[in-house]
């Protein structure tokens, strides 16, 4: 790994901006501290079991109310397991596991925020005609060519991961001559391509875990500053993933320590949106965080 970094950083880069606003359906949205993302997984092959949500009609409306009571200002819904060779699931499949679930949540719960995790671009439409509020994509468009004009008549924001290939293959692209640089140039593109599109309000995610080993992993959370410069918030999504239970020897069960200490990491070096499986556990280091830097 090339480890000259494109340009200096600052301390004044990584202080979280308090004038962040997101726009949706016509709401404005006041980003003015770190947002949390609770993860509900409609998937039965999710890599961490604790996370699955096998009924759409109870278990999901419990797992949400639970997860808003702790704080959460996202629920993140998806029906697609993204962990490396995850086995493929039909467009039909994935609708009948989001679509109900979202039109639930959002009657239940109707002034909480819902983001749609998906790369389709006929998911996230009928996600959102449904009450989703957000389109997160882990392929920023890369899976299919439709997603990014799709997003752009929708009037939501788009949260774009770095990703190379699919779940299925990403970790055998993992060569990379620079690899802060390479994932600022590719957002740099894909800022372009939604601006083009109509998409107002763009959220970039590193992709942790994502066409990365575990030592590139930390290398992008250390030097996470650097995406600042290109003026859109920072989601970043490490949950109680390989890069902490491996590390540690340890199963994701496990991992919620080591998840608590990288959240402060990530929020220290300039994440604006934490995406998580445990509520409680983040909001309190955020409390902390604001604490060390109010």
């Amino acid at each position: 790994m090339d480890n000259q970094l494109p340009f200096p950083t600052k301390t004044e880069d990584i202080s979280f901006s308090p004038k962040i606003t997101l726009q949706s359906k016509g709401k404005l949205l006041l980003l003015n501290e770190p947002w949390v993302m609770g993860i509900l997984n409609l998937t039965p092959d999710s890599f961490y079991a604790g996370s699955r949500i096998k009924s759409v009609t109870s278990e999901i409306l419990h797992v949400a109310e639970k997860m808003i009571e702790d704080g959460a200002d996202i629920l993140d819904i998806g029906g697609y397991s993204s962990r490396p060779s995850a086995d493929l699931v039909s467009e039909e499949e994935e609708l009948k596991r989001t679509i109900g679930a979202i039109g639930q949540v959002k009657k239940y719960f109707p002034n909480c925020l819902l983001s749609i995790d998906t790369f389709r671009s006929k998911v996230a439409q009928e996600a959102v005609n449904t009450g989703a509020d957000l389109v997160n994509d882990i392929s920023a468009g890369e899976l299919d060519p439709e997603m990014i004009p799709t997003v752009g008549k929708l009037s939501v924001p788009y949260i774009a991961m770095h990703m190379r290939g699919n779940p299925k293959t990403m970790q055998t692209q993992t060569g990379y001559e620079n690899i802060i640089l390479e994932i600022m140039n590719y957002f740099s593109k894909k800022m372009k391509d939604c601006r083009k599109s109509g998409i107002k309000d763009v959220i970039i995610d590193p992709g942790l875990g994502f066409a990365k080993t575990l030592d590139q992993n930390y290398w992008i959370l250390r030097n996470l500053a650097y995406f600042k410069t290109i003026q859109a918030p920072i989601l970043v999504g490490l949950s109680r993933k390989s890069m902490i239970y491996t590390k540690l020897g340890i199963q994701p069960e496990n991992a919620l320590n080591g998840t608590t200490a990288l959240n402060m990491a990530a929020l220290i070096n300039g994440a604006n949106i934490l995406r998580v499986h445990d509520v409680k556990e983040v909001k309190e280091t955020i409390k902390l965080y604001k604490e060390l830097y109010p």
